[in-house]
């Protein structure tokens, strides 16, 4: 019985399918099919192109960002693993400045909008945490603006204010650096971020200030050691810089004369980077000569014209003072020599007299010759220069237009040596030393560079692919206008022009024949284009009126199969 019943049912949906209402339900819902398929298909040809609008950002941001483009009716979609967000490429800009008037994205840092928001009768602890709070964020963004880091974190210790001098302890801050993969921070930039930091703490040295990777490095070496061990990077770069101008200066001088390729050169520069200041003074014994210069110059003279030792009765006599003097105060200068004349003319002997003493002395100061040097010695000096210099054969072309290597004379050879040590600033007494080879050089294969085909380029591809998206797009729409639309129209319309003919009149006995002839014509063409259905209904109709038995038994096993 489930079988009958499953066949009856197949029965009864095939002979609904076969029912002009039902055919023309089936090729019209067809035909929207199809029509929403080329529908589908143009709007897949007008996609737009997705580009980035921001990447790399927190969980809260990405919310944020989503909620804005919401509101602004940006359509957007995620990037493999949420890492970017996608917006067309026709409104990625505009997009990016309607959400940085809206302070998007923050970072994950609070700078010091966290002090607009201030709360009345907020206590004096919690508005110097917020104070806090927005200085690390305010250091964290000027951080991240470097190129290398990729997210960065600080921590600042602020003691508090002391009015004593022995209680003040001086800040101290830590910063915790996510760098970009493959990135790293070279001293010179360490030592930007540890002033950076320094110079915006008031009362920071730089000593208190430490830099971590997320690596757990330790990038800020404050200790000497690390100055002891060895040349700095702006040191090395230095040294290094020497270097090359020691050689370009050589190879430019020598490439005319041998030509381009067929030189190569060396240099190795010793510098010395110690710092050293020294003082001297120097004193020189001073010749008493016409062009010494005197400084100053004393003289003093003494003399006792009597030299008698004392006389007189000891006693109170010689305590008393003299009587009035009888002589003169100041005798003439040559009264000595008148009394000598007048005891001369006289004839009368000269009274000796004694001996007086003299004494004299004399003092002369000269200008001390005095030398004072004080010399400082740059840092960077050159101690010792090593230059090492290889010189191609020279081609020589002889009558026959043979072209072959020959080494250098010795002439050439010390031309070019002389070239060299003038090129290189040579000293010998610096101890300098200069090696020039003669040597042939061994062939060098010059790299082809194959030129890219034009279906190579990414120019071309891009092209291409937009091209191929577009042409796809006009075959699939054209394949089902005319395959599939268009037939299902033709098909739906012959239908309707079948059920109109069924439903003209008969005609009349008093018509033309020939009219009754060509209507009966259209009536047998349209006749021979009925579908199945109308077939099968006609043949049921001639079977019950020739075997009404067949018919009866039929409808019998149907009654019988209902109960």
């Amino acid at each position: 019985m489930p079988v009958a019943n499953n066949v009856l049912i197949s029965d009864k949906m095939t002979s609904f399918a076969k029912t002009p209402g039902a055919q023309k339900f089936l090729i019209g819902l067809s035909i929207a099919a199809v029509i929403a398929v080329m529908a589908g298909v143009w709007i897949w040809s007008q996609q737009p192109d997705y580009r980035v609008l921001f990447s790399n950002f927190n969980d809260r941001d990405g919310g944020a960002i989503v909620a804005s483009l919401q509101q602004m009716n940006v359509p957007y979609k995620f990037a493999e693993g949420g890492g970017a967000i996608l917006v067309p490429a026709s409104q990625v800009h505009d997009a990016r400045l309607k959400l940085a008037a809206q302070g998007l994205p923050k970072g994950g840092n609070v700078g010091f909008e966290l002090m607009e928001n201030q709360k009345l009768g907020i206590s004096q602890f919690l508005e110097q945490v917020n104070f806090q709070r927005a200085l690390e964020g305010e250091l964290a963004r000027s951080i991240e603006s470097i190129a290398a880091v990729q997210a960065a974190r600080i921590h600042l210790a602020l003691p508090r204010a002391s009015v004593f001098v022995r209680d003040r302890q001086q800040p101290t801050a830590s910063v915790l650096l996510n760098l970009h993969a493959g990135r790293t921070l070279d001293a010179q930039q360490v030592s930007a971020v540890v002033h950076l930091v320094a110079s915006s703490v008031p009362d920071l040295p730089i000593q208190n200030v430490t830099i971590v990777d997320q690596n757990g490095n330790l990038l800020s070496e404050t200790s000497k050691s690390a100055a002891i061990a060895g040349l700095d990077a702006t040191q090395l770069k230095y040294v290094q810089e020497l270097q090359r101008n020691i050689v370009k200066r050589v190879e430019s001088i020598i490439i005319p004369i041998v030509g381009a390729n067929n030189v190569r050169a060396e240099a190795t520069a010793d510098v010395d980077f110690s710092h050293s200041e020294q003082a001297a003074e120097t004193y020189k014994p001073n010749l008493a000569t016409d062009t010494s210069s005197v400084r100053s110059q004393q003289s003093s003279e003494s003399s006792n014209p009597n030299n008698a030792n004392a006389t007189g009765i000891p006693g109170a006599l010689t305590n008393q003072p003299p009587v009035p003097a009888t002589a003169p105060i100041t005798a003439p200068a040559n009264a000595a020599v008148k009394a000598a004349a007048n005891n001369a003319a006289t004839g009368t002997a000269a009274v000796p007299v004694a001996a007086s003493n003299t004494r004299k002395d004399t003092t002369v100061n000269y200008e001390v010759d005095k030398t004072i040097r004080y010399v400082q010695q740059p840092m960077g000096g050159i101690k010792r220069l090593s230059v090492a210099v290889v010189v191609n054969y020279k081609k020589v072309t002889n009558n026959a237009g043979k072209t072959s290597s020959v080494a250098l004379t010795d002439i050439e050879k010390t031309q070019i040596t002389d070239l060299v040590k003038e090129a290189m600033g040579y000293d010998k007494e610096r101890g300098d030393s200069l090696n020039v080879v003669n040597s042939p050089f061994a062939g060098m294969a010059e790299e082809v560079i194959a030129e890219l085909p034009l279906w190579k380029q990414p120019d071309m591809i891009a092209l291409a692919k937009e091209i191929g998206k577009y042409l796809l797009a006009g075959i699939v729409l054209l394949y089902l206008f005319f395959r599939v639309l268009k037939p299902m129209l033709r098909k739906l319309a012959q239908s309707a022009a079948v059920n109109g003919a069924a439903a003209l009149p008969a005609p009349d006995e008093d018509e033309d024949p020939v009219q009754i002839g060509n209507a009966a014509k259209m009536l047998a063409q349209e006749k021979r284009q009925l579908s199945g259905y109308e077939k099968n209904l006609g043949t049921a109709r001639q079977l019950a009126k020739e075997n009404p038995k067949i018919v009866a038994n039929v409808v019998k096993s149907w009654v019988n199969s209902n109960e």
